[in-house]
């Protein structure tokens, strides 16, 4: 598995459409690996991506894979062609160092849903959690399964104790075909203790929750103070 870090200029024309929807991104995404059996799911990953974006109004896109990508179609066309461009590395060096007990920082953008019912439906859907509250509770509800929980915050009171915020929430709405897709989208910071490594390998490699291609699901760690 490899790990790509790549900034993008929200300023070029061609960036605009890409970071308004997720469907362009994808395949720009996707266009970056030669062979399409690369961006198959194996059982080492899939490929994950996220748009990070800093309050220095830095972009920055991450990416997961289990073949390195080529993204100079994206430099030429949303990044920075003179100065930066991208960043690939190997993932099994920070892969295989976890263990039960470190702590690591994490950020995640997820699509966090419940199953629902309205009167007109013939059977539940997913539906988007609404409240930075509820979209917590999602994520605390599932890190047991994913190999960690989260450290306490000491004496704050994110997260009910834990260090966990919601950096940032949006409901993206863009067009797949002819149908609208809308997505309830939460990006969670914090930090994390690992409670099983092979678990938490499967996590950052395979992904989180729904709307994988749509830039959710991918879980990054920094070792604490780094970030």
């Amino acid at each position: 598995m490899f790990l790509t870090r790549m900034p993008l200029n929200p300023r070029r024309r061609a960036a605009v459409p890409l970071l308004s929807s997720p469907q362009a991104m994808h395949a720009a995404v996707l266009a970056g690996f030669a062979d399409p059996a690369a961006t198959d799911a194996t059982d080492a990953g899939r490929v994950l991506w996220r748009i990070d974006r800093y309050r220095n109004q830095r972009v920055v896109l991450y990416v997961v894979s289990p073949q390195p990508p080529d993204f100079t179609h994206l430099v030429e066309q949303a990044g920075w062609p003179t100065t930066e461009t991208w960043l690939t590395r190997p993932y099994a060096p920070l892969l295989d160092t976890l263990a039960p007990g470190q702590r690591w920082q994490f950020r995640l953008t997820a699509n966090p849903v419940h199953a629902g019912r309205r009167s007109e439906w013939a059977s539940t859907r997913p539906m988007a959690h609404v409240t930075a509250k509820q979209q917590e509770q999602w994520l605390l509800d599932r890190t047991a399964k994913w190999g960690f929980r989260l450290a306490s915050a000491g004496d704050t009171e994110a997260g009910d104790g834990f260090d966990l915020a919601v950096v940032e929430r949006s409901t993206q709405r863009f067009r797949r075909g002819n149908a609208m897709v809308t997505l309830g989208v939460a990006t969670f910071e914090g930090q994390l203790e690992v409670i099983d490594a092979a678990a938490l390998r499967r996590t950052v490699t395979h992904g989180v929750g729904r709307a994988k291609s749509y830039g959710c699901g991918l879980l990054t760690l920094a070792r604490p103070g780094s970030v």
